[in-house]
């Protein structure tokens, strides 16, 4: 399989594993240690993790918010300046968690590189 695939599936795995008992910054451990693990080149170190935690984040936010039928997500959208669009707030704060994820994957690469001799 292929390493970019593998390291997207693996860190939404491990991001929904540790979502499941830690708060929002578990995302960040789960891309810091796949890049760890499963060394990624260039562009994809960033961009693998961000896909992998915008999709992640997008559709737990849609499951649970589904469940209520968007209340919640409706008045935080009014709140910001979304036009009160829920699905909107949904991908906003998946590139959130997408940034912080891939952030996190480049400083687990730059440790690999520094402690690990290739």
């Amino acid at each position: 399989m292929n390493k970019n695939i593998l390291n997207f599936i693996l860190t939404i795995v491990l991001a929904y594993l540790l979502a499941l008992v830690l708060p929002w910054w578990s995302v960040m451990v789960a891309s810091f240690v796949t890049a760890l693990l499963i060394p990624l080149k260039r562009f994809s170190v960033f961009f693998t993790p961000f896909l992998a935690i915008l999709l992640f984040w997008f559709c737990y936010s849609f499951i649970l918010s589904s469940a209520n039928d968007f209340l919640l997500a409706k008045k935080i959208a009014a709140l910001l300046p979304l036009g009160g669009n829920p699905y909107l707030l949904m991908l906003v704060s998946g590139i959130v968690g997408g940034l912080a994820a891939g952030i996190s994957a480049i400083l687990g690469k730059q440790i690999q590189m520094i402690f690990i001799v290739i």
